[in-house]
């Protein structure tokens, strides 16, 4: 076997709160239809790598029952494998840790080169061209790294390379540096140097991390050699509530980068046997993406619709996402919004009203754009008035007068 694929899926997603609370980041629906883990895993198929394996954690459920045996991905044929590993006595402490600890794993496949995978990250890219690259360095690693806006340097790890483009210097999440060329958390190994660099600093370290501990070894220990891929296309973290909405709505745009409908790079996902669409003489939609079940009496407007939702009549979804089988009721009006899965709108409930952004009152470092989320199951009395920054907990009890402030938590008594 020439490569095998592992996709790190374990992560919590803590930043993404009440998206995460029930599901894994890569779990996380994204563009309608889609999961986050769907983009590296339809890169890995579409790049001809069918040999992959999938390292859970935290409610590895959902995830295990969306990727079964890789059928979307082409992946449950004779020549082709996904294996999904979850972590046997102890959780995984570090990115390199869930390595270490799948080891076993790995020198059972013995591959000539060990791909290492985010499941968290929103992008399209053929890993044939990093294999290639790594391959004419004649690297022992190969990071793909992203060149990024100087005032983000201090969320990666940076990366400083010389004319050929090996890794001279390496900084994770350094507070100024004068290189923007960030490590997009992507990396090829030869099967030696990642197994070799694993046993050895496995005791060192039980948080084992490749940005905190394999590459520094591998540059300032070892002194090996650590070529660079730069890419230049789409690549988009959505861990925040932020970055979640804005890069929804991005995909309602005429230009966008990332082409969800180019037929030689498809992603691919789980089939929901769902019918078409549903719009009915009163509905109106202009610049959104509406499912599959999906039917839409009211308007929506630059929103993203994940299968099975129903806009009644009247009703308007404007700069929202909502996620599968969400029910707004009847001149509901719904304002920069996240509505997890089943969640039900009562009539005439404003989510969004005002101008007033007070940052949410639990979460003050996550809500304070001016968004709104219900957690998944939530039932919305009607005739309510939501404002900004609220976090709307299922079984959340609201208060006599129907105004919930902005920044506010709705919770159980």
């Amino acid at each position: 076997m020439e490569t095998l694929a592992l996709i790190l899926a374990g992560g919590r997603g803590s930043r993404l709160d009440l998206l995460s609370q029930r599901r894994s980041k890569p779990a996380v629906p994204f563009a309608g239809k889609f999961r986050i883990i769907d983009f590296p895993l339809s890169n890995a198929s579409n790049s001809g790598i069918m040999d992959i394996a999938i390292l859970t954690q935290y409610l590895p459920h959902s995830l295990n029952e969306h990727i079964g045996s890789g059928k979307p991905w082409d992946l449950d044929r004779r020549d082709s494998q996904v294996t999904i590993l979850h972590p046997h006595n102890s959780w995984y402490m570090g990115t390199a840790d869930a390595v270490n600890k799948n080891l076993d794993f790995i020198k059972r496949k013995k591959p000539k080169y060990v791909l290492i995978l985010s499941g968290d990250h929103i992008y399209k890219m053929d890993y044939r061209k990093l294999i290639n690259r790594h391959k004419e360095l004649n690297a022992e690693m190969t990071i793909a790294c992203k060149v990024v806006p100087f005032e983000d340097v201090s969320r990666f790890g940076i990366i400083e390379a010389n004319e050929e483009g090996l890794v001279e210097k390496f900084v994770e999440k350094p507070k100024t540096s004068t290189s923007n060329l960030a490590s997009m958390g992507i990396y090829v190994f030869n099967y030696d140097t990642l197994v070799n660099s694993i046993e050895l600093k496995r005791e060192e370290h039980e948080d084992l991390d490749f940005g905190n501990h394999i590459i520094p070894y591998l540059i300032y220990e070892k002194k090996a050699r650590i070529g660079t891929y730069k890419y230049y296309d789409y690549w988009q973290d959505v861990g925040t509530y932020d970055s979640y909405l804005d890069t929804s709505l991005e995909l309602n745009q005429k230009a966008l980068e990332l082409d969800l409908y180019d037929p030689t790079w498809k992603i691919y996902t789980k089939a929901t046997g769902n019918p078409p669409v549903k719009l009915t003489d009163t509905a109106k939609i202009s610049e959104s993406l509406i499912s599959d079940g999906s039917i839409i009496e009211g308007t929506v407007i630059n929103s993203v619709l994940s299968p099975g939702v129903y806009v009644r009549k009247g009703a308007v979804v404007k700069d929202s996402v909502l996620l599968n089988n969400v029910i707004v009721g009847e001149n509901a009006k719904l304002d920069r919004v996240i509505a997890d899965k089943n969640v039900i709108i009562g009539r005439n409930t404003i989510i969004g009203f005002g101008a007033d952004k007070t940052p949410n009152d639990e979460k003050p470092n996550l809500l304070y754009s001016g968004i709104t989320v219900v957690e998944r199951d939530a039932m919305i009395d009607s005739d309510l008035k939501i404002g900004r920054n609220c976090r709307i907990l299922r079984d959340g009890k609201f208060p006599e007068n129907k105004i919930v402030k902005s920044g506010t938590t709705i919770k159980p008594e």
